[in-house]
């Protein structure tokens, strides 16, 4: 009778320990997220100091706090699956993975876009101008950290969010651009850019434009797809090992071009989806009837 009751509570410390092995999983990639934020906005600051110090040309801190806010997209996405296929989502883990975005795909990326793209820019000897964009460039990368703060606090008050757009009932959707894509685009840039920080004004100009496009998708009401209808666990067909194994092959061999154009295209498919929209319901609007006497 002991023996059993000894088995018992044997039983039950083991599954109390795989529970919170579980639990920690998520938190494990989540305390990693905020680790590639950090190290992001230490390598922006030491890039900006390289450039002050008279070095031109490609940066490897700037490539560095780029690569960190990719790999960190990474993590995010994974955090959030394994949660889910443990069955361990909590309250507490959602709320450290606000704040970890905030960090990471909010603060790290704006220091990031603001050192690279805006800090070193000439103005043709023109003080007053470069001092003016300078003050936009402030401004656009601070509406960036908003914007994306703003995102999240309303992803985590919502429940069963509807798109102004809504598409497929049998798919999921983000309300809005999510921040970790909006901040792997401006990474992809820079990164793409062999990390060769912006000097021409009327760069930086197009560059804090795309900052405030940015930041307008990310608290728009413009659908995304969400990708977590797709279980892992199914079985594929040829053609999908094929695809996959295409993409990582170009990843691996050209992954500044497709870094750059997966960011674009997932980017720009809430802007084609939302004006093609637009288009559809013009064009189907019935002619107005002419009034009768």
């Amino acid at each position: 009778m002991i023996r059993r009751i000894n088995l018992g509570l044997r039983k039950r410390i083991k599954q109390r320990e795989r529970s919170r092995a579980a639990y920690a999983l998520p938190a494990f990639f989540t305390a990693g997220n905020i680790f590639l934020g950090f190290v992001s906005i230490l390598k922006s600051f030491q890039g900006a100091i390289l450039v002050t110090g008279g070095s031109g040309g490609s940066n490897p801190h700037f490539e560095i706090a780029a690569i960190m806010i990719g790999l960190a997209a990474l993590l995010d996405g994974l955090d959030g699956r394994i949660a889910r296929m443990t069955n361990t989502v909590s309250d507490f883990g959602r709320e450290l993975d606000s704040l970890a975005d905030v960090i990471t795909f909010g603060l790290a990326p704006a220091v990031l876009a603001y050192a690279w793209g805006v800090q070193f820019a000439d103005a043709g000897g023109n003080a007053a101008l470069r001092e003016h964009l300078l003050r936009v460039g402030y401004f656009a990368a601070f509406m960036f950290v908003l914007c994306g703060a703003a995102r999240l606090a309303r992803f985590n008050i919502q429940i069963n969010p509807v798109p102004k757009n809504p598409g497929k009932p049998d798919r999921k959707y983000f309300v809005g651009l999510p921040i970790p894509a909006a901040a792997a685009l401006i990474a992809a840039v820079v990164y793409a850019s062999d990390s060769v920080p912006l000097q021409w004004w009327i760069l930086s100009v197009c560059w804090i434009g795309l900052l405030a496009l940015v930041s307008f998708l990310m608290v728009s009401t413009w659908r995304y797809r969400s990708f977590k209808d797709i279980s892992m666990l199914r079985p594929r067909s040829p053609l999908t090992v094929i695809f996959l194994g295409s993409i990582i092959y170009l990843l691996w061999n050209y992954s500044q071009p497709m870094l750059l154009t997966l960011s674009v295209m997932y980017v720009g498919s809430g802007i084609v989806v939302r004006v093609g929209g637009i288009v559809r319901r013009f064009v189907r609007q019935p002619p107005a009837q002419p009034r009768t006497a």
